[in-house]
C-alpha cells in the first residue's frame, strides 16, 4: 500500500493534462499542515496543561501557547490571555500525522461519510474541524469529561480550489463527491 507522500509523486502525472502542469516544478505538494485548539473558555490551568498534553501525544511536537491579542469585556477576555494551542508540522512528523489522520483517525469519527468538499480557500489551504480529539488512537481516556476540539488545516502549493480538491483525492483524502 502507498503512502500519501508516494501518492503525492503519482498525482503529477495525472493531474498533467487536467490543469495543464509542464514543468516538474509545478508538481502538486503538501507544503505544512497546521492544528490547532481553542482553550479560551477554560479557566483552569490544569485543563489548559490537558489540552497541551494531548496536543504533544497526538502531533509529537509541543505547541505554542496563542495569547489574546486584545481585550474583550464581554468575552471576559484580556490581553494576553490563553486562547488556544498552535502546532506547524513540516517533513516526516507532518506525513506521519496526515497517515494517521486519513488511514485511523478520521474513519473512527462517529457518522463519518467524507471530509466536506467545500472547505478549501482559494489559496491552497483545505481546513478540517474536528469536533473531539479522542479520535486519535493516543489519547484514549478513561476520562472523558475534558473532550476538546481540533482545526487541523493542511496547505498546499495550488492556487486554485478545483486543483486542490483534485490532488487531495488523487492522494488519498476521502472527499465527499458532490
Amino acid at each position: 500500500m502507498k503512502t500519501l507522500k508516494e501518492k503525492q509523486k503519482d498525482a503529477f502525472v495525472a493531474m498533467k493534462k487536467e490543469f495543464h502542469l509542464e514543468n516538474a516544478m509545478q508538481a502538486p505538494r503538501i507544503m505544512k499542515a497546521v492544528i490547532s485548539a481553542g482553550v479560551g473558555s477554560f479557566k483552569d490551568k490544569k485543563k489548559i496543561e490537558l489540552v497541551e498534553d494531548r496536543i504533544v501525544r497526538i502531533t509529537g511536537q509541543k505547541p505554542v501557547l496563542k495569547g489574546a491579542k486584545k481585550s474583550i469585556a464581554s468575552f471576559k477576555s484580556r490581553t494576553g490571555d490563553p486562547m488556544g494551542f498552535q502546532v506547524t508540522l513540516r517533513g516526516d512528523r507532518m506525513w506521519s500525522f496526515l497517515e494517521k489522520l486519513v488511514h485511523i483517525a478520521l474513519p473512527r469519527t462517529k457518522d463519518f461519510r467524507g471530509l466536506p468538499a467545500t472547505s478549501m480557500d482559494g489559496m491552497g489551504g483545505y481546513s478540517i474541524g474536528l469536533r473531539e480529539h479522542t479520535i486519535f488512537p493516543e489519547t484514549t481516556d478513561e476520562e472523558l469529561k475534558d473532550v476538546f476540539g481540533l482545526g487541523v488545516t493542511v496547505v498546499t502549493n495550488m492556487r486554485d480550489k478545483a486543483a486542490t480538491k483534485r490532488f487531495l483525492e488523487l492522494i488519498g483524502f476521502p472527499i465527499k463527491k458532490a
